[in-house]
């Protein structure tokens, strides 16, 4: 046997009858087989080419085999018709690899019991795996065990084939989303798809066997260095499978499926199905759903942070810098502009995303829910936030003179975004549509919320309501009654701090008719108006009746 440092044995599989599914049978897998490995196999050059696809195998005693071979065939001979010259085995082993023979396979039993060097040489120079038996082998029974076998993969592939081309068919006409495609895809290959548009910026992505930050790290600069094509193709330093996306002549995007771990089998005809009927269900899709992919994307990933559906923080990472927002330095910001549905323009999420990019202010904005959109800011870490809100504020404004902005605290980290959402959220719920901004400002925040404000977020606390019946129930009931108006006589009051004087000077009431009004009050409410404890607690159901009587 050669001691050439390249022999080696093939891996032990174990007793295997059959590749996995979607797997096109290897050198390796043939040797594998019971039939074959009874014969002692050595591979003796070609190591790291035994995964190389068997398309057929071929039994051969004569000198120039190649005129019979198409390629992909796995040569077995007794060694008999070798030339005995150097060039002439030069001349065998050039041939069947010029016509892409899968291997040769010769028989150490009859004419030869270790390999001729000359062959050695002459496999190895060509790249050709050259495989030894020492015992004799049937070769007519291995020819019949692997054509068996490809055979029924090439059956098992047609049906996977009708499988996928049923599964996308059924999506298209249920007016499937981009979203439910891209999941499809994933499932049916067991490989990572990434949607992406014109400027590399990736739209959405559905892993498999691998995590988002793993997927999209460094999407960009990885993006651009694969090239395009015009049509589904193996490209780029990391082999991406890739086709484009497009619709008579124009071309909305790509999708990319990514190679698995060096562990698994490469791309095979299965997942170039896969992705092409990827690419028409997702032209179809584009064209049935007018909402851009772009606005899609950026609406997914806002929800995705403010409920924390991503599994880590370095997920959520990478998924907003493939979607070209700078995350490392950056400090973010979470605001809510509300509008109202008769004064909403078509597309605000665009002309805001327009107006905030001429600005250089990089932002997500996406529908949360009807009327309401939801915007992350991310800006340098020293940029002071108020100016890119106000920016903002006066482009929704532009809009409709009716909306509301919201805004929450700023935070350094990713994580924190949920809590300035949720601060925002606080601010718009607890601003009624009349009221004033402050002074200077254009939008609200958290310092905004006063005690008018608190109890109309909580207005439908059936406790609040509860509350201002304890306490002005009986005096509502008494002006009903009988055609007064103690309550705004209570107001004054109040809002002088029980200061009488000058309460009735604001109500237009003599000091004698107010007083006199007052102890009525004490009496209807069963209360002390000189404690100030009281006070404070009609204070509080007067607000909350006021903001509960706001429409």
């Amino acid at each position: 046997m050669n001691d050439n440092p390249s022999t080696a044995r093939p891996p032990d599989t174990g007793d295997r009858n059959s590749s996995p599914p979607g797997h096109a049978l290897t050198i390796a897998d043939v040797l594998a087989l019971p039939v074959l490995a009874s014969g002692q196999p050595q591979v003796v050059t070609g190591v790291p080419d035994l995964d190389r696809p068997v398309r057929w195998v071929h039994i051969t005693e004569l000198t120039d085999p190649a005129s019979f071979l198409k390629g992909g065939e796995l040569v077995l001979t007794t060694g008999m018709p070798l030339p005995d010259d150097v060039a002439g085995v030069r001349r065998y082993v050039d041939e069947l690899a010029g016509i892409g023979a899968a291997a040769l396979v010769i028989e150490l039993v009859r004419r030869y019991h270790r390999p001729p060097d000359a062959l050695v040489q002459a496999c190895r120079a060509r790249g050709l795996p050259l495989i030894t038996l020492a015992k004799d082998v049937n070769f007519l029974e291995v020819t019949q065990v692997v054509h068996a076998l490809i055979l029924g993969n090439q059956t098992e592939a047609m049906r996977r084939t009708q499988r996928v081309h049923e599964a996308f068919t059924t999506l298209t006409l249920r007016g499937a989303g981009p979203e439910d495609v891209m999941r499809a895809a994933a499932e049916m290959s067991g490989r990572t798809v990434v949607l992406e548009n014109l400027v590399h910026q990736a739209l959405i992505c559905e892993p498999s066997g691998t995590t988002l930050e793993e997927a999209l790290t460094d999407w960009e600069q990885r993006s651009r260095s694969t090239p395009p094509g015009d049509r589904t193709s193996q490209r780029g330093p990391e082999g991406w499978l890739t086709a484009p996306v497009e619709y008579q002549g124009e071309r909305w995007g790509r999708v990319a499926m990514l190679p698995a771990p060096a562990t698994e089998p490469a791309f095979g005809p299965e997942h170039l199905t896969v992705l092409e009927r990827t690419a028409m269900a997702l032209t179809v899709a584009r064209l049935i759903h007018p909402t851009p992919w772009e606005r899609t994307a950026h609406r997914n990933v806002l929800r995705d942070l403010v409920e924390q559906r991503h599994r880590s923080p370095e997920d959520a990472r990478a998924r907003l810098a493939a979607l070209g927002l700078p995350t490392e330095n950056s400090r973010f910001l979470t605001v809510v502009v509300d509008l109202p549905a008769k004064d909403t323009t078509a597309n605000p999420e665009t002309r805001l995303s327009q107006d905030l990019h001429t600005a250089g202010i990089p932002a997500l904005i996406g529908e949360l829910a009807p009327g309401r959109l939801g915007v992350l800011l991310t800006l340098g870490p020293s940029r002071p936030w108020q100016p890119a809100v106000e920016r903002l504020s006066h482009a929704a404004l532009d809009l409709s003179p009716q909306a509301v902005v919201s805004a929450g605290s700023g935070v350094d980290d990713l994580t924190d975004v949920p809590r300035s959402f949720h601060q925002a959220t606080r601010v718009a719920a607890a601003t009624p549509p009349d009221q004033p901004l402050p002074q200077g400002r254009s939008f609200h925040e958290l310092s905004d919320i006063d005690l008018r404000r608190l109890l109309y977020a909580l207005r439908e606390d059936t406790r609040i309501q509860e509350y201002a019946e304890q306490q002005l129930g009986r005096l509502l009931d008494h002006d009903g009654r009988h055609g007064t108006d103690l309550l705004t006589t209570l107001r004054h009051y109040l809002d002088a701090a029980g200061n009488k004087t000058s309460a009735a000077r604001g109500g237009g009431l003599s000091r004698e008719t107010f007083y006199q009004r007052l102890r009525t009050i004490e009496r209807l409410l069963d209360c002390d108006l000189e404690s100030g404890e009281q006070r404070t607690a009609l204070h509080v159901a007067l607000t909350a009746l006021d903001v509960l009587r706001v429409r």
